[in-house]
């Protein structure tokens, strides 16, 4: 394996502080996320659904299916990348798991009734608002709930297609199929699991961490790790390797976002400040505060989230409360931990360094505080 994704020898001191620290990895992993933005955008146009133009739906999949950061898709490269050398048709492949994300983000927003995504109105507030504005009859609501669930359907069925039309051998795309469709089962079982996901109902931390894994965590870094080094047919201990990797990994990034959903602004996250204390959401960082506050913490924070309703107020006296209870700092030690344990299975697996050095710089893109 001996084509370099990018240079990874130290900047000279001339240019060290024009390109600061992993500057190699960053123009990677740009040019990377700009190559899966144009595979998407050139499948989209051919998917292009006419009938449907009226409704904004071109918009509203380009918010939804480009507008991220490109994780999953990014992973599953990387995945194949440990086995196998750039390959254009690999990196489409790997870009059909945006158009899968898109899929869950959708349905995941008319479950949650959450009204921003990315920053702008969520999906089903757009179409809910188009019904209104064109002067349709019915219920604008349903029809806006119904579209974007139909939206996303049709995005899980894409995902498939583009994956399937990507150029990769049918033999090497065989060997995929299985962990695709545990994956995609895998998510929904999670989606099935955080329906009943509330606070009020007393979690443990073992069965939230579940419940973020298969909903979140999995699907964002393991299974796309796994997609990939098994279509470029990797070697058990490689697979081994990702698969502790990628648990871990993908606990952090579940751990972060968390802890984004509490304290994260809506500039940072592009979903509303109160969107997992407002929903009764038993999180991680929720939970820990309930487990480890003192009694005053935990009887006000209990009374608190039984209400029917959080006001700004009551959003406002839940943050403060589980600052208080030495939450925040449990769930930082936890993300440490995981990321330590991953890298440490890096150590151990024989990549080359500038695999070794993409995956590590993915660990910490995934996990790193943010403001």
């Amino acid at each position: 394996m001996s084509a370099k994704l990018f240079d990874t020898s130290p900047p000279s001191m001339s240019d060290a502080n024009a390109l600061g620290p992993g500057a190699g990895f960053e123009a990677w992993y740009a040019g990377n996320r700009a190559g899966v933005l144009h595979e998407l955008d050139t499948f989209l146009r051919k998917v292009d659904i006419e009938d449907l133009r009226d409704t904004g739906v071109d918009a509203i999949l380009r918010q939804y299916v480009v507008g991220g950061k490109c994780v999953r898709s990014t992973f599953m490269y990387l995945g194949w990348l440990c086995g196998a050398q750039p390959d254009p048709a690999a990196l489409r492949a790997a870009a059909s798991l945006e158009l899968l994300h898109g899929f869950a983000l959708l349905q995941d927003d008319v479950m949650d009734d959450g009204v921003l995504r990315r920053g702008s109105a969520a999906a089903h507030v757009r179409l809910t608002d188009g019904h209104r504005e064109r002067g349709l009859p019915g219920s604008a609501a349903r029809f806006g709930n119904s579209a974007a669930i139909l939206l996303g359907d049709m995005c899980l069925v894409w995902a498939e297609q583009m994956l399937r039309d990507s150029g990769i051998p049918d033999a090497a795309l065989r060997r995929v199929w299985a962990g695709y469709d545990a994956m995609r089962i895998e998510l929904a079982i999670g989606q099935f699991a955080d329906l009943a996901n509330d606070v009020r109902a007393t979690p443990t931390m073992d069965s939230v961490l579940a419940i973020a894994r298969a909903k979140s965590g999995n699907y964002t870094v393991l299974r796309p790790l796994e997609l990939g080094a098994t279509m470029a047919g990797c070697p058990e201990r490689t697979l081994m390797m990702l698969a502790r990797y990628g648990t871990r990994i993908g606990e952090a990034f579940q751990l972060r976002d968390d802890l984004l959903g509490i304290f994260g602004s809506a500039a940072t996250t592009g979903k509303p400040e109160d969107s997992d204390l407002g929903q009764h959401k038993a999180t991680s960082v929720v939970v820990a505060a309930l487990e480890a506050g003192g009694i005053a913490v935990r009887r006000e924070l209990t009374e608190l989230l039984s209400l029917p309703e959080l006001d700004a107020p009551a959003i406002a006296r839940c943050r403060a409360l589980i600052a208080a209870s030495g939450a925040p700092d449990r769930i930082e030690s936890m993300i440490t931990d995981r990321v330590a344990e991953a890298r440490a299975a890096l150590a151990d697996a024989g990549l080359d360094q500038d695999r070794y050095s993409a995956l590590e710089q993915m660990a910490l893109l995934c996990t790193a505080r943010q403001q």
